[in-house]
């Protein structure tokens, strides 16, 4: 499957070259340099910079499921690709055991249905994130108005 996506993404040219993370020769340095030398450069032109931090919490465990089928298909992952990455990240269930230091006491919760989250510890995983968070800056330029 990582081979595939893959292979597809990098053929057809799909991720943002702003994105750095998860990628095979690029680092948090690459966007450390490119974020350094546009600051540098607005300001030698005494352009005003501007910039937004987001620090995501829990990214893996926040990605929707039918968004991410639904950027896939848009992404051209064929239907019946598709059918195999909903069998992935689909019917998950989890429940919360808590142990509260007396043998044979403990509490759990019901089993509940994931309806969001991508399997961390996966080398799929990262690459599915990418591809949720992919048009991310292309939202936050569209959204941007210009300052005078």
């Amino acid at each position: 499957m990582y081979r595939r996506i893959l292979k597809h993404i990098t053929n057809h040219k799909i991720l943002s070259t702003e994105q750095c993370g998860f990628r095979l020769g690029l680092r948090t340095d690459n966007a450390t340099y490119y974020l350094t030398t546009e600051t540098l450069n607005a300001t030698n032109n005494k352009l005003l910079v501007g910039g937004i931090i987001c620090d995501l919490e829990k990214t893996f465990d926040s990605v929707n499921h039918d968004i991410l089928l639904y950027k896939l298909k848009f992404y051209g992952i064929s239907e019946q690709a598709l059918q195999i990455y909903q069998s992935y990240i689909g019917n998950r269930y989890c429940r919360t055991a808590i142990y509260n230091g007396i043998k044979n006491s403990n509490k759990v919760s019901n089993w509940a249905k994931l309806r969001h989250g991508i399997p961390q510890g996966s080398i799929l995983g990262p690459l599915l994130f990418l591809l949720y968070i992919n048009d991310l800056h292309k939202i936050i330029n569209k959204t941007s108005a210009p300052i005078n």
